[in-house]
């Protein structure tokens, strides 16, 4: 049961955080792209 309760928690944050994973993707391509324009100057 202990089981059961722990995946039902997981599978319920990993819903509510799909925008916020979305929007950390968004910044780390942000920032890897200024990291390229500054080695490639």
């Amino acid at each position: 049961m202990k089981a059961f309760l722990a995946l039902l928690g997981l599978a319920a944050l990993s819903l509510t955080s799909c925008q916020t994973m979305e929007g950390i993707g968004r910044d780390i391509s942000a920032g890897g792209q200024a990291l390229s324009s500054a080695a490639d100057r």
